[in-house]
């Protein structure tokens, strides 16, 4: 398999679900370092009390009172996710998720709330939320739910890789190459590529060898599949 084969194809990591405790946070920390659970609830007891039963599991948190207060961290480079209280003072539990998911985060949101119905929990997973939990949560609850979003955090973290991956492969292309690779991947013959960069077959055919090779693909579907993935095949 190629390089680029192995950057289109997804990683996923299921059996982190069916791992033991302490053998998930040892699985997680080996790929993506010691995750840490951000909880932010304007209640101080609550944010205190729920990092200790968190601590006292293994894991990582960091507290904050509002909403600007997470805001402030961003960027947070760590895996993890957030922990998030529906009703506080000054930023609410929506206008967050909003400017997270606008900043471009990819933490797994769960909301732990005590004021929460149907149609917030509807509205919360609606704008991608992980899950929706309501105060007081069991114990045995409140972790499956932040397993399950830590475990969804290193897929969405192993895709941005290779996504960024992608794109530094384009980007060594050269300007002439990026221009034939970008009507190759849409179907264009050499002898209609040539034609349109006003140049010969046998110069496009060096280019078209060039960027393959750069690109890391051995066949055409692989370039395209990548083209795609970048969106370079949009109207």
């Amino acid at each position: 398999m190629t390089y680029a084969a192995l950057l289109i194809s997804p990683l996923k990591h299921p059996y982190l679900k069916r791992l033991s405790r302490s053998d998930f946070h040892s699985g997680l920390e080996k790929m993506t370092g010691v995750p840490v659970i951000h909880i932010v609830d304007d209640d101080a007891s609550f944010r205190g009390s729920m990092s200790r039963l968190l601590r006292a599991s293994g894991y990582q948190t960091e507290l904050y009172e509002s909403g600007d207060a997470l805001l402030q961290k961003l960027p947070i480079v760590e895996s993890g996710c957030i922990l998030l209280d529906l009703r506080m003072s000054g930023l609410q539990g929506f206008e967050l998720q909003e400017r997270l998911a606008k900043s471009g985060n990819i933490l797994p949101i769960i909301f732990l709330t005590g004021h929460g119905d149907i149609e917030a929990g509807v509205r919360a997973m609606k704008a991608g939320a992980e899950d929706f939990l309501t105060k007081p949560v069991s114990r045995e609850a409140l972790f499956e739910c932040v397993e399950r979003a830590l475990a969804r955090n290193v897929q969405q973290r192993q895709q941005q890789d290779r996504m960024n991956a992608m794109r530094r492969l384009v980007a060594n292309l050269t300007p002439r190459e990026a221009e034939v690779f970008a009507l190759v991947v849409r179907g264009k013959l050499n002898k209609q590529i040539a034609h349109e960069l006003g140049t010969t077959v046998r110069t496009i055919k060096a280019h078209r060898q060039a960027a393959m090779e750069k690109l890391h693909v051995a066949s055409f579907a692989e370039a395209v599949s990548i083209a795609e993935r970048l969106g370079m095949l949009a109207p």
